[in-house]
């Protein structure tokens, strides 16, 4: 395989188109062009949510059939998830920085993502350790679940709801928005293709 056709390679360039058409995106009123950090924060954190999402999706599947390739997905997909949800964290704190001048550290979302950010990553880590198809599945199940119970009883403070975004009218930043998520779908893709390709055979005995 050439270094341009793996999911590796592929991922990284999809990241360095992510961050030069950043640089251009539509400006916003209030925020000017500060804004353009809270398009890419909240393309992130919706990419690492659907990964996760999708590892448990793949995991449940992978329960009910037993098929490998399911608890394979999960395997990756939940990896991916707990990158995209890891880096989100910095963009969060640059887009706190840069349109509120400060960092508000108790905001409850973001200290609920730092919270699910430090247990994602031991429970990845746990997951790959023990190597076993079934629980790889479970875990990534319950993680989603859990997430998305914990997020929607939090308290919106810096994230006001409905999204400012698709209710702003102005469909230039709309579609700005549209097509960052796109991106940032694509390289979570190409990420989990390079986990899938060296993921470890789980034990006979383990399914």
């Amino acid at each position: 395989m050439s270094k341009l056709k793996s999911p590796l390679a592929l991922f990284f360039i999809t990241i360095l188109v992510i961050a030069v058409l950043a640089l251009f995106g539509p400006e916003e009123k209030s925020l000017g062009a500060n804004v353009r950090i809270v398009y890419l924060h909240g393309a992130w954190v919706l990419a690492a949510e659907v990964a996760f999402l999708a590892a448990g999706i793949t995991g449940l599947l992978g329960l009910v059939t037993r098929r490998d390739g399911f608890h394979d997905w999960s395997a990756a997909l939940g990896r991916t998830g707990i990158i995209f949800w890891l880096t989100y964290l910095p963009l969060s704190l640059f887009a706190m920085e840069a349109n509120w001048n400060g960092l508000f550290l108790a905001e409850p979302r973001f200290r609920l993502a730092l919270i699910f950010a430090v247990t994602g990553v031991l429970l990845q880590a746990g997951l790959w350790l023990f190597n076993i198809n079934w629980l790889t599945s479970l875990g990534n199940l319950v993680y989603i679940i859990v997430l998305r119970v914990v997020f929607s009883t939090a308290q919106n403070v810096m994230h006001p709801p409905p999204s400012p975004i698709f209710n702003s009218g102005n469909y230039a930043i709309i579609g700005f928005f549209i097509l960052l998520n796109l991106l940032a779908g694509a390289g979570a893709y190409f990420l989990t293709r390079w986990f899938l390709s060296f993921q470890k055979p789980s034990p006979a005995n383990s399914r």
